[in-house]
């Protein structure tokens, strides 16, 4: 039997890595006009119009659910747009709500028709109400407010009314900003701090706002649309098809740095190892970039108050092209010298994003033994320069083998997977992937809109690692992980551990709507890509994870976060169903010995003072998540504080007897509210805070390395047992693979559009 994608790029994805958006990456236009300050009203394009219409065709023919889009799809249009653009319903009132209520059925004929005046109509209102409530908070800042009243802010809105009329909407805004200024006064500011601080941050919003383009307006429609179709069917315009594309090769053609606004300046918030800012000696994290110029001798571009993305569009550029930085130094004021640095664009890496490596070592009953950990953000694969025969192409699998190797020669004893908060990535790894643990055979099912179902998998023998296998798992671990999750378990190839996940079971695949599209004559066309759902996947035991997600063979706590987080949160997700099991065979059987496993966990648990204070702080978070209300009144906030500050003190204590730090709090201020919000506090704070929560304990991890060693032993103690739980009955295949052999490229994109 022979296992192939139909489809050469087939995703199964539910977040996009933020970090590459803001990165000075590929190019996407150096020259791009600055978004300073907008004109209203906003207008659409011709070829936004064209470009939602085309959006339609294919959603309406093509999408694995496809809809129509007429009445019905408009109303869910409508919802979901006012969903995106004010969803605590703090901008629009009823009054509002009732002028806008008569293009509630008009929102399909508005893309038919390539009329987009009425969404954009809504957006531009939108604008006008969101910079009149902040300069309405900013008049309020100079009278300040009485907190000996009794009165209370209900600052979770989602399922709040709208707000009646304009006088309604005041006394929101004026409990909203009161609640701002109360937060800041509790942290120790003066009266005159907090004006200044809040002035700064409401005018600094009227910015940001002002400077929404039709861009912003187009984007934000056409999301609603696609994503009334299912969850995680997405429209990206060029901007974030360019993001989602470096998100899903884990590299980029730019200078290496990752850039953050600040203020009206863009700064540099990190270097990336051996990229052209970095070794270039001459920019460090803190510089902010205050003109751009193209080549040796292009015009310097003022880049002060612009926003971020049309800076970075400025920055980025093709390889071994010129740019010049003009820098203002961390080091210096807001007056000190300025200096120009000539950089040479180069391909780099995003290695936050890979594959990484490490030890625990478990010591225990006098045993002590080495558990190997491979963490795995998401399945990333650049299919470009694998088909262009680039030996070096970034790959999940390529580089989890590698590790493997590694950690082999490191004489580890057992492997765990990590995919915590891994959201997915490219179906055709998750496949090569778990061929890594189980030689060859089917992993997953895909079934199509026809309802046709195609078994794909590994094909070749290349099992890389055929000791003890573990794969942590929870809530964030979504699609493609759940993929691979749910393949582990079906064979019997390892134990799935962590709380139950995600549930996502849809697969998506790219249409570049440049390629289907006329741009009234232009050469190069910018109607951006759909992210679409074209199949749904299935378990090789037939059954889905759609909904349930995969279920740990040893449960952890849950956090609560299922309420609100996971594909059963959505209301129009697909249901649950199921299909015949694929032809496979379980290579291992753990079962059996579980029960023996958890009863060794739980007596473990039940000693380990970390595990009690990871629960007690889980407890403490579930308390505060579920809290909608917080009151006005100074005195009552303030015993509130001291509460919560004697909690965060004996939770901050016992880390420092179990561990001997309180990394996990980072600091004796920071686990209570400053009253600041990100961009606020010092950047040398912000990344000091970062630095010690990478470091700090993590008892899952280590309970689940502990688990691993207690199989381990269970395998040793009895040797029978090894051919029951050891892949092949322990029998030697092809396990002397260190790294896995280049893989070939998938065939080119197929689309069922054509």
């Amino acid at each position: 039997m022979t296992f192939r994608p139909a489809l050469a790029l087939l995703f199964a994805f539910i977040v996009v890595a933020p970090v590459c958006a803001a990165q000075s990456a590929a190019d996407l236009g150096a020259g791009a006009k600055p978004r300073k300050e907008s004109t209203l009203p906003l207008k659409p394009t011709a070829d936004e119009a064209q470009a939602a219409q085309l959006s339609a065709r294919f959603l309406t023919r093509f999408h694995y659910d496809a809809l129509p889009l007429d009445d019905a799809m408009s109303a869910k249009i409508y919802k979901a747009y006012f969903k995106l653009l004010d969803s605590e319903k703090v901008f629009f009132t009823q009054q509002d709500m009732a002028k806008f209520a008569k293009y509630k059925d008009q929102l399909d004929d508005a893309i038919w028709n390539e009329d987009l005046s009425a969404p954009f109509d809504i957006f531009n209102q939108y604008v006008m109400s969101a910079v009149a409530r902040m300069e309405y908070a900013r008049s309020l800042l100079k009278k300040g407010f009485d907190f000996n009243t009794d009165q209370t802010y209900d600052f979770d809105r989602k399922h709040a009314a709208w707000p009646k009329d304009e006088a309604a909407l005041n006394d929101l805004w004026r409990k909203r900003t009161m609640n701002d200024w109360l937060r800041l006064k509790l942290a120790g500011k003066s009266d005159d701090e907090i004006r200044k601080v809040l002035d700064k941050r409401y005018s600094g919003y009227i910015d940001r706002v002002k400077q929404l383009d039709g861009e912003d307006a187009f984007q934000t429609f056409m999301t609603a649309y696609a994503e009334s179709t299912d969850p995680h069917t997405d429209y990206l315009g060029p901007r974030e098809a360019q993001n989602f594309d470096i998100a899903m090769k884990l590299s980029l053609e730019g200078i290496g740095a990752v850039l953050q606004a600040r203020d009206d300046y863009t700064q540099i918030r990190e270097l990336v190892p051996a990229g052209p800012a970095a070794k270039s000696g001459k920019i460090h994290v803190g510089d902010r970039i205050v003109g751009v110029g193209q080549g040796e001798k292009g015009p310097i571009v003022d880049v002060i108050g612009w926003r971020l993305d049309d800076v970075v569009n400025l920055i980025r550029g093709k390889k071994d092209t010129v740019v010049r930085l003009e820098i203002l130094p961390a080091s210096t004021g807001l007056d000190g010298k300025h200096q120009l640095v000539t950089l040479v664009r180069k391909k780099v890496t995003i290695a936050e994003q890979a594959a990484k490596k490490k030890v625990v070592t478990i010591t225990d009953g006098g045993v002590t033994r080495k558990i190997g950990v491979i963490e795995l953000p998401t399945f990333y694969s650049d299919f470009g320069a694998r088909r262009e025969g680039d030996k070096n192409f970034k790959s999940a699998t390529r580089d989890v083998a590698k590790l493997l190797g590694e950690l082999k020669a490191e004489g580890v004893q057992g492997v765990i997977v990590d995919l915590r908060n891994n959201g997915g990535g490219s179906l055709y790894e998750a496949n090569e992937l778990t061929g890594l643990f189980i030689d060859k055979g089917p992993v997953v099912q895909v079934r199509d809109a026809r309802g046709q179902v195609e078994v794909q998998g590994s094909d070749e023998p290349k099992m890389t690692w055929s000791g003890p296998l573990a794969v942590l798992v929870n809530r964030g671990t979504a699609s493609a992980s759940e993929i691979f999750s749910a393949a582990i378990q079906d064979y019997g190839r390892g134990l799935i551990i962590g709380t139950p996940t995600f549930g996502k079971g849809t697969v998506q695949n790219l249409v570049d709507l440049d390629r289907f599209g006329s741009a009234d004559g232009k050469s190069k066309p910018q109607f951006g890509e759909l992210k679409m759902t074209i199949a749904e996947f299935f378990r090789i035991n037939g059954g889905s994870t759609q909904l349930k997600g995969v279920t740990p063979d040893i449960e952890y706590p849950q956090n609560g976060d299922d309420k609100d987080f996971g594909e059963s949160t959505y209301d129009n997700a697909l249901p649950w169903t199921h299909i015949a099991p694929a032809d496979y065979k379980p290579v291992a059987n753990m079962k059996a010995w579980l029960p023996q496993l958890r009863q060794m966990h739980d007596e473990r648990v039940a000693e380990s003072p970390a595990w009690k204070l990871m629960l007690d702080e889980l407890a403490q978070y579930k308390k505060m998540r579920a809290r909608t209300t917080v009151s006005l009144n100074f005195a009552n906030r303030e015993a509130e504080r001291k509460e919560l500050d004697a909690v965060q003190t004996s939770f901050r204590n016992r880390h420092k007897a179990i561990d001997g730090s309180d990394a996990a709090l980072v600091d004796e201020q920071s686990s209570l509210d400053d009253g600041l919000t990100p961009g606020e506090r010092s950047l040398k704070q912000e990344l000091k805070e970062e630095k010690d929560a990478k470091k700090a304990p993590d008892p899952v991890l280590d309970e689940t390395a502990h688990v691993l060693f207690d199989a381990v032993g269970l395998i040793k103690a009895e040797p029978k047992l090894a051919v029951e739980v050891e892949p092949y009955g322990g029998k030697p295949l092809v396990d002397a693979v260190a790294v896995a052999p280049p893989l070939q490229a998938p065939p080119a994109a197929a689309s069922s559009a054509h």
